[in-house]
């Protein structure tokens, strides 16, 4: 082969293999990489091929993304080969952990006496822990008997751990019996609410949960998934008002500035004609929705959301969301045919 020969073959094959890795990454869609999302102020575009590794570094559902203050990224997957897969903002792979979580869901990064920790929940093994950013179990949980709401453990599937101010926090056990439990600052069980309780109080698939601190109210949101709604409570249980999202199924609650994000399963719930497709919603202050990301802008009807559902088949089942701190947005999806997590850029008014 001559030289200029070898090299176009050169240059061919390395395209391909990147073309081969956009694939990968935004399987459901080829045209993704063009693709801007969001109306008005909140858009933003797809990176593609981002995060996208190789067959010593699998990913199965992937359920969660935190980062640290020194800018790393920690993808949770329940992939047994490395629960956890660590990146930089890039999505060069710096690290991995973890081969004993087969139902790994959620991640929630504290910072405890000034160390960074995870608390981590494994519904399939029943219990949730506490872990230093290297895998050390600091500390294991397992159902809260003392709540009287279980007969026996393996009732207890907890999908998420949300902090209070008061060095507490909370853990729903989203794929159980949709409790909300409340520990104190030394992790001790306190009290429970949520489950089948009537007047409004209950949930049905209470996922993941959030403590609103922007205000004094500190007021805790979950979600009932099942139902499309977010439900607020204060910090003793009593139900403040609820969020209807009809069409939606929505996973968990994420800050940001003083708006809020949310990403749904999926979308257009009772329409099967429709797209199932996950997607995100931007809640304002006034907790309306001011964007959607990969779906159609919200309508109001006389003040009432109209059901949304998703247009595009970018996302597939849309999980925990990461807004890292050049507010880049990265999706880790559940049930996307093992691949990796999309990360969307902010576009520049």
């Amino acid at each position: 082969m001559k030289n200029t020969d070898r090299r176009e073959f050169i240059a061919s094959l390395s395209a391909a293999v990147a073309g081969l890795a956009v694939a990968s990454a935004q399987s459901q869609d080829p045209t993704t990489g063009a693709a801007v999302l969001g109306q008005g102020k909140y858009q933003w575009k797809v990176v593609p091929g981002w995060g996208v590794l190789d067959a010593e570094t699998p990913v199965k559902d992937c359920h969660a993304m935190v980062q640290v203050k020194d800018g790393r990224i920690f993808l949770l997957t329940n992939h047994t080969k490395n629960n956890v897969i660590i990146y930089d903002k890039a999505g060069k792979l710096l690290g991995k952990w973890g081969t004993e979580y087969p139902g790994a869901h959620g991640l929630t990064l504290a910072v405890e006496d000034g160390e960074e920790v995870f608390y981590m929940t494994d519904h399939s093994r029943h219990q949730f822990y506490k872990l230093a950013l290297d895998g050390q179990v600091l500390r294991t949980w397992d159902h809260p008997q003392a709540s009287g709401k279980y007969t026996k453990p393996e009732e207890f599937k907890p999908t998420h751990v949300a902090l209070a101010p008061d060095g507490g926090f909370f853990v729903v056990d989203g794929y159980g019996k949709s409790w909300v439990h409340r520990y104190d600052a030394k992790g001790e069980y306190v009290a429970s609410f949520g489950g089948n309780e009537p007047d409004g109080r209950s949930l049905a698939c209470a996922h993941g949960a959030w403590v609103d601190t922007r205000d004094a109210k500190n007021l805790l949101w979950v979600t009932s998934r099942t139902e499309g709604k977010l439900k607020r409570f204060t910090m003793e249980g009593e139900l403040v008002d609820v969020i209807d999202l009809p069409g939606t199924k929505p996973n968990f609650i994420v800050p940001f500035g003083e708006f809020t994000m949310v990403p749904y399963l999926n979308g257009n719930q009772g329409d099967k004609k429709k797209i199932q497709s996950g997607f995100i919603s931007i809640l304002g202050p006034d907790l309306k929705v001011l964007s959607n990301l990969g779906a159609p802008a919200a309508e109001y009807v006389d003040s009432k959301l109209q059901p949304m559902g998703s247009d595009t088949k970018l996302f597939t089942n849309p999980h925990g969301i990461l807004i890292d701190d050049e507010d880049s947005v990265y999706i880790a999806q559940w049930n996307s045919g093992n691949t990796y997590p999309i990360k969307l850029e902010r576009v520049k008014a």
